[in-house]
């Protein structure tokens, strides 16, 4: 985006308040009721993770930023979050962009979420931009997260999103059906699936399976098309494509063997020279599965994108940050998870550029907004095969439980419990995926809720002996995942949570010295020569031999019957007392 050092100051200003929604404060005022600004609206959905239903999904109390990330936004949380962006506590808005006194708000406020619900607020917002002015993009996770995706290998959510009229999308836990099914799945997808970091391994180029493949070039070695052009009314949009850069590393790389990814910041700058260059667009879009932290470096440092629409670290963040670089400034937003946000960017073009713009992150409240009647039949019948077994009651529960926070949740808690204990372990260890709805008290916990929170396609557990100095470093490699200073070397991810394992954690500290005084449930002192048995699941490497961590958690759920979670076992932290991206700590701030 280039304009002037008067018009940035401008749109800094703009950029304080332009993700703000005062009518959701009022009960009188439609908070939906949004005229176009400019000429083109693009709207964006990210890390929807399968949920056809509505749910509920709590904002996490711990995000911290480290080093030049320290307060800047995704890392505020709480009343941090609010104050930053101007939101009045007890709202809509302040329920749904943070945790604060969650389990009542949700009572108050309703459910999030649901195509059906997400269907009829998108063609609302279209019908207000007028016919040819808006463009539906999704950042991926789309696939991946719930029972009806793992047993139809993700068709259903092809269909689901064929229906909500997806033009344009990338990718990241797609890719862990494996490359057959994506090529299988992408063939009755109605949009584009793009993404200018995946290539074709060079001694797979001529692969039997990639040959009738649309996207896939041969000439060029990439898998999708890199980006796609799309001419709307007065203006000529560039949609370029950023699947998640470490794909075969945070997830088994047995799935895509014939395909790499990365960042690929020099092709990309080079793809974006021609495209100006060639196509001359009004604008350029990247449409991002890199993490927050990862958009904003990048957009430091390439030239020529106007926009980055991100995803994948399900951060809820209200209002655009603008990042300068060498070609001017570049728009960095990300719009949450799990269908409980749609991003609204409207756009003003004026001598073919970007002039000016609009920006709202809009909670969907289930509440406010009628099921669309044709989406909603679909689910019923995506669902109908298997709803005996999702609907199968396990225990009751008397906590809030949720998964979101960089080091534990109440949730992940019982996971833990459920491995410890179904496999006679001293620890266990669970991922620090950021999927997973929550649950308020009260509710009953069904199958389908243990499935929303472990369902993936290696899902398997261990039991095995690790030694104390293992533990430690897999414990430092992850946490230099999460705290690493500089993002291209972070994944994205949340520390891996442990169960009948304490432990002191400082994430200013450097790699190899974040992780001390390791200690078991009992008081006792890693050894680290001494063997110790664990449990987990989710192996990235070979695959695992135990059964399904599902019928884990519910073996264990349906003998319990009532879940109480009566103690956390997250780390003490040190060094972040005053950090705005941590409140409400149920550890011990040293």
């Amino acid at each position: 985006m280039w304009i002037s050092r008067r018009d940035f100051i401008r749109l800094l200003g703009i950029a304080g308040t332009a993700g703000l929604w005062p009518a959701l404060g009022r009960a009188d005022a439609d908070p939906y009721d949004l005229p176009l600004f400019g000429q083109l609206r693009l709207l964006h959905i990210t890390d929807t993770h399968a949920q056809l239903q509505p749910v509920y999904y709590r904002e996490p109390n711990v995000n911290l930023g480290i080093g030049s990330a320290w307060g800047r936004p995704p890392h505020r949380v709480g009343q941090a979050l609010l104050d930053h962006f101007g939101i009045a506590p007890g709202s809509r808005q302040a329920h749904a962009f943070t945790h604060l006194d969650f389990a009542a708000a949700a009572e108050r406020f309703g459910a999030v979420g649901g195509f059906a619900h997400l269907k009829t607020l998108i063609d609302r917002l279209r019908a207000q931009a007028g016919e040819g002015r808006s463009l539906l993009l999704d950042g991926g996770d789309t696939w991946q997260g719930s029972g009806t995706a793992y047993w139809t290998q993700g068709q259903d959510m092809i269909g689901a999103c064929n229906l909500l009229g997806v033009e344009v999308m990338t990718g990241h836990w797609e890719f862990t059906y494996g490359d057959a099914r994506v090529i299988d799945n992408l063939a009755g997808f109605k949009g584009d699936f793009v993404a200018q970091n995946v290539q074709v391994r060079e001694e797979a180029l001529f692969d039997y399976r990639f040959a009738e493949f649309p996207g896939f070039d041969p000439d060029i070695g990439l898998a999708f098309k890199p980006y796609v052009i799309r001419e709307l009314k007065d203006a000529k949009i560039a949609i370029i494509g950023q699947a998640f850069p470490y794909t075969p590393i945070a997830n088994p790389a047995r799935f895509i063997p014939d395909w790499t990814f990365g960042i690929q910041e020099e092709r990309l700058q080079r793809l974006i020279d021609r495209i100006r260059e060639r196509e001359q667009p009004q604008a350029v879009i990247l449409l991002s599965h890199n993490g927050m932290d990862v958009d904003l470096k990048l957009a430091a440092r390439v030239r020529g994108i106007d926009v980055i629409l991100g995803g994948h670290t399900h951060d809820g963040v209200p209002a655009p940050i603008l990042v300068k670089n060498p070609a001017g400034i570049t728009l960095v937003t990300n719009a949450g998870s799990n269908g409980k946000f749609l991003g609204v960017l409207d756009l003003k073009i004026q001598d073919g550029r970007i002039s000016d713009y609009r920006y709202r992150l809009l909670p969907v409240f289930a509440s406010l907004l009628a099921p669309d009647a044709a989406m909603l039949a679909y689910i019923q019948q995506v669902r109908a095969p298997y709803a005996a077994r999702l609907a199968e009651p396990l225990a009751v529960n008397e906590a809030l439980l949720y998964r979101r926070g960089n080091f534990s949740g109440t949730f992940d808690q019982l996971i833990c419990d459920a491995l410890r204990r179904e496999h006679d372990a001293q620890i266990a260890f669970s991922p620090g995926f950021r999927w997973g709805t929550t649950l308020l008290p009260g509710q009953t916990i069904t199958m389908e809720q243990v499935l929303n929170q472990t369902c993936i396609t290696y899902p398997e557990t261990y039991r095995r002996t690790f030694k104390g100095a293992e533990i430690k470093a897999i414990l430092e490699d992850i946490a230099d995942n999460l705290f690493n200073p500089d993002p291209y070397v972070q994944q994205g991810g949340d520390m891996v949570r442990t169960g009948g394992l304490n432990y002191i954690c400082d994430p200013t500290a450097p790699m190899g010295e974040r992780i001390q005084d390791l200690r078991l449930a009992d008081g006792t002192l890693l050894d680290p020569n001494k063997g110790y048995v664990a449990t987990g699941w989710a192996v990235v490497g070979e695959q695992a031999a135990g059964e399904p961590v599902w019928e884990t958690v519910a073996a264990y759920l349906r003998d319990l019957k009532t879940v109480r979670i009566e103690r956390m076992e997250t780390p003490r932290l040190k060094n972040v007392q005053d950090n705005p991206g941590i409140v409400d700590y149920s550890g011990q701030l040293l």
